[in-house]
């Protein structure tokens, strides 16, 4: 099975785009939904993420503490390379055994914002890099987030940059508001059918 990985800085359209291959009938594994489901709904992790930030990390319901985490893992480079290193490995597995199950589609798709920095485009064949203008990124994140653009530039700091993800990446999109979309995503829909072609 082919499997192709997706990202793009924070506002760039990754999930835009990947929800136009949706559309053209391809499996989607979003991996930060993924994570998220995980962090509650997977009993390792979640004793994982207890002994390494203490029970506050959970209310008494077993829902996941974003707030409480959030302050410890976006003020401190470390901790937050510890959420991830319980996090990524998790998801991996999760991505195998979804992958497993998948029967009728030519190829597959992993969109994942940290799809470099986590090195799961190793696990994927190809990458695509969805790009866009800084300065329109902050404008669509602080729109649809409701957060200043001090604080979009702050999540984009915690990530590799759209210039070092371009030499990384095997194909890019841009989504700069002046090249429709949809006959990008037909264009690599076609090649990635040729390429997932025996």
């Amino acid at each position: 099975m082919l499997k192709i990985g997706i990202t793009g800085n924070i506002g760039s359209g990754k999930t835009t785009v990947s929800k136009l291959f949706e559309v053209l009938g391809i499996p989607v594994f979003y991996a930060d939904t993924a994570a998220k489901n995980m962090m509650t709904g997977d009993p390792q992790l979640v004793a994982d993420i207890r002994n390494a930030f203490g029970d506050a990390a959970y209310f008494t319901d077993g829902v996941l503490n974003r707030k409480y985490l959030a302050n410890i893992v976006f003020n401190d480079d470390a901790q937050l390379a510890k959420l991830n290193a319980l996090t990524h490995p998790a998801v991996f597995r999760a991505f195998d055994i979804w992958v497993a199950g998948i029967k009728e589609a030519p190829y597959v798709i992993k969109e994942a914002a940290l799809l470099f920095e986590s090195a799961s485009y190793k696990m994927c064949d190809y990458s695509l890099l969805v790009t866009a203008p800084l300065k329109l990124r902050i404008e669509r994140v602080t729109r649809r987030d409701d957060i200043s653009p001090a604080q979009v530039e702050a999540r984009e700091a915690k990530q590799l940059t759209q210039e070092k993800k371009r030499e990384l990446a095997d194909y890019i999109i841009e989504n700069d508001e002046t090249q429709l979309l949809i006959p990008q995503v037909l264009k690599l829909h076609e090649t990635f059918l040729q390429l997932a072609t025996p």
